[in-house]
């Protein structure tokens, strides 16, 4: 036969394998115990939703929509569909379409892949991960403090200690239009230290211009006209009292003025939770209010506010601060010494397993089962707590050995039987 062409993962996709994978499930374990306790419920929508979706709630303008999106036309329909690249556009859809608000408003949270065509790089992939927790129909500023909380909390729970959390009012659209009046006739008056970037934006999205990383941009942007000072008295009432709250709870907050986020359906509340740890990729955790985006979508209008942060950024965190991050282990290891025992093997295997007990089976190789010695080598590498042997000695008793692998004393062994093992399965566990 010729020989194929190994096949590998698209760039930026990357797999995430058993010894990775216990640290994600134990992250998603953290927040779906965290999120019941805030009252969020679950939902999942589609990868795949209609371009038009993220063009009109994301915006034309930003650099998603313009650069990044992994869009294409379905061939049997020719619908122009895209691998969603954000999860807040997906669940306002799901909320309009299935009329979710009709009896009040709805806190809920997502997990899922994502997907942006951008250079790969440390916590920042073409496939990522996000959770996301979103409350609809909620206007007040609790709701904007409780979303905050709910993340500290998570932080807490994640041992994540060196972060901090910028805020922001980007105000009503009427604010926002005579600032953004006073900011283009700022920039107009200084397009010699600006980039072929903030002068495309400057007439499209001239709040994306404060948003530079450049370095010769940054004392003119510095100047620049501040959103705050043109914000009316309920915008700063609702900014106050987000910030009241986050005091009254003991969290610090940094008011960034130059916080305005890359998508453009945000309004009042803005914020980001950000470390020094990740180098360029330090924003873990960014959301907002967007009171007009279901509106915006095809929906009734109705106050909405919400955050998603980056699974991979957070792991990175985790790794980083180095902590401990339980593995799975294994209780039990069964030796069988002859493949005729199976039948038997399997059915008290099911039985234990059915009582809670994490039992790996030794199987025949293309030599058959292997010795002793080497079933015994390979229940000691499984990290098990305890070897069962089912040997024809006693398997013709009726029972089966349970040996200690990890008492320090040599290995302690007991005969149980096998009518009983809902017994010693408790014992395994207790023991573990």
């Amino acid at each position: 036969m010729a020989k194929t062409d190994k096949l590998s993962a698209v760039k930026g996709m990357n797999d995430i394998l058993p010894g990775e994978s216990a640290r994600w499930e134990w992250l998603e374990a953290q927040v779906r115990d965290l999120m019941g306790r805030f009252a969020y419920r679950n939902v999942r929508t589609p990868i795949v939703e209609h371009t038009q979706l993220f063009v009109r709630g994301i915006g034309e303008v930003t650099d998603i929509v313009e650069k990044e999106m992994y869009s294409f036309e379905d061939k049997l329909n020719g619908e122009r569909l895209t691998l969603r690249p954000e999860g807040t556009a997906s669940l306002v859809r799901a909320t309009i379409e299935n009329n979710l608000l009709y009896d009040g408003g709805k806190r809920m949270w997502y997990i899922g892949p994502m997907f942006r065509h951008e250079r790969p790089q440390r916590g920042r992939y073409r496939q990522f991960h996000q959770i996301g927790a979103e409350a609809l129909g909620f206007a007040g500023p609790d709701v904007d403090a409780e979303l905050i909380l709910l993340a500290v909390a998570l932080w807490k729970r994640l041992g994540l200690t060196q972060w901090r959390l910028e805020i922001n009012s980007l105000g009503q659209p009427e604010e926002r239009k005579a600032h953004r009046e006073a900011l283009i006739a700022y920039l107009e008056q200084h397009t010699d230290v600006m980039d072929e970037e903030a002068k495309r934006r400057m007439y499209s999205n001239p709040l994306r211009v404060l948003d530079t990383k450049n370095p010769a941009m940054q004392e003119m942007v510095n100047a620049a006209p501040k959103l705050l000072d043109y914000l009316g008295e309920a915008s700063l009432a609702h900014f106050d009292g987000l910030k009241a709250i986050l005091d009254a709870n003991g969290v610090p907050w940094t008011a960034n003025p130059r916080l305005v986020r890359g998508l453009d359906y945000y309004n009042l509340s803005v914020f980001e939770f950000v470390t020094d740890l990740l180098g360029s990729q330090g924003t873990i955790c960014a959301g907002g209010r967007y009171d007009y985006l279901i509106e915006q979508v095809g929906g009734k209008p109705a106050p909405a506010v919400g955050w998603a942060l980056g699974v991979e950024r957070v792991l990175e965190l985790v790794k980083e601060l180095g902590t401990d991050i339980p593995q799975p282990v294994l209780d039990a290891y069964a030796i069988v010494p002859d493949v005729a025992a199976m039948p038997v093997v399997l059915r008290t295997l099911t039985q234990l397993r059915e009582a809670g007990v994490c039992v790996q089976m030794h199987t025949a190789g293309a030599e058959g089962m292997g010795s002793m010695k080497s079933q015994f080598k390979k229940a000691d590498a499984s990290g098990a707590h305890f070897a069962l042997i089912f040997g024809a000695d006693e398997l013709a008793q009726g029972k089966v050995t349970v040996k200690s692998l990890r008492d320090g004393q040599g290995g302690a062994q007991v005969l149980q039987s096998l009518d009983a093992v809902a017994i010693w399965a408790h014992t395994l566990q207790s023991n573990a």
